[in-house]
């Protein structure tokens, strides 16, 4: 464990970086009603600003990079980037819709460690109703592509109003995939910094009271049916973790407190837009950065970090995607749940 990873702990400024998000672009090519990059983005990540990070990163010892966006692999040169902010000493991470796996499958099992795809619906009904294109069986044969290459291949859900009853389903789906873990969070309609949403959509994507009794029936039955699955951790979380969406939903609908939010991703990572922006997490706007310059430890970032610590940012309350590690993780070596 080093000490400048442990300093991290201790404050809120950086001195290791395990963890480095890169948006290699905010262009997408899904059209999914839970986000709005597809609508507004136009922006890939220079040449420049990518030498830029990797040397950002070979300052502050970051292990992994996590390549994401918008969609990463639209960007015409993102095995290049991809290579470039590897800098031969450091894992990719790649995070996609999976539209053009079955195209990039080669370049993308060489330059990454692990690939995970987002996957919202386990038939093509229910794809194209949340992610607004006919690409189910093409992202299916995306993951068998890089499956059959031998890559670390990991699926992520979002919960929502039009996929709750499908978890069984998508489980089932991840396994015939050969895939190595599944994992499902809620969908976030409370903040807008990771989407790039204009309009608030909570009615129209968070399950309503009448739908919380069958998500309770739902969430019962998948804790006693695929014991194994969670015991072995395919299914990522845990039945008491799931739970924790059951109340996220509640609480929506003034029924519930939201989950406590347990999460220091500040202290270990930071996001880096294409459009030059750098943000504490995901979820916080963070600032344009001066240049090419990453000012991962300017006053704005240093004070974000703080606020997040000590608990003043409201989003924090009902963050769906806190992530928390320890002393003995804080050096990174794979990706986190």
């Amino acid at each position: 464990m080093s000490l400048p990873a442990v300093l991290n702990l201790i404050g809120d400024r950086l001195y290791s970086l395990p963890l480095g998000i890169v948006y290699l672009t905010d262009k997408c090519n899904s059209k999914c009603v839970t986000c709005d990059y597809w609508r507004y983005g136009q922006t890939f990540l220079s040449a420049e600003r990518a030498r830029a990070l990797a040397a950002e990163f070979d300052r502050l010892d970051t292990r992994t990079v996590l390549l994401s966006g918008g969609e990463p692999l639209l960007h015409p040169q993102w095995a290049e980037r991809a290579r470039t902010l590897a800098g031969g000493r450091r894992k990719l991470w790649l995070l996609t819709a999976g539209l053009a796996l079955t195209k990039y499958a080669d370049p993308a099992v060489e330059l990454c460690d692990t690939i995970t795809v987002s996957l919202d619906g386990a038939t093509p009904e229910t794809y194209l109703a949340i992610r607004g294109v006919d690409a189910f069986d093409a992202v299916c044969g995306g993951i068998r592509a890089v499956v059959r290459r031998g890559v670390k291949v990991t699926l992520r859900c979002t919960v929502q109003r039009r996929n709750y009853r499908e978890l069984r389903q998508l489980i089932s789906l991840a396994r015939d995939l050969d895939v190595h873990e599944i994992s499902f969070l809620a969908v976030d309609v409370l903040t807008h910094a990771a989407f790039a949403r204009r309009e608030d959509v909570s009615r129209e994507l968070a399950l309503s009271v009448d739908d919380l009794p069958v998500f309770d029936q739902i969430l019962n039955r998948l804790s006693s049916d695929f014991s194994n699955e969670f015991c072995s951790g395919f299914i990522a979380e845990s039945p008491a973790k799931l739970r924790r969406l059951h109340q996220y939903f509640a609480a929506l609908n003034g029924l519930a407190r939201f989950p406590l939010v347990r999460c220091n991703a500040q202290q270990f990572s930071t996001v880096f837009g294409a459009d030059g922006r750098v943000q504490p997490c995901y979820f916080i706007k963070g600032q344009l950065a001066e240049g090419s310059g990453q000012d991962v430890n300017s006053p704005e970032l240093i004070g974000l970090r703080k606020e997040i610590r000590v608990g003043n940012r409201s989003e924090c309350k009902t963050c769906v995607c806190s992530m928390y590690t320890g002393v003995k993780a804080m050096t990174f070596e794979s990706p986190m749940r």
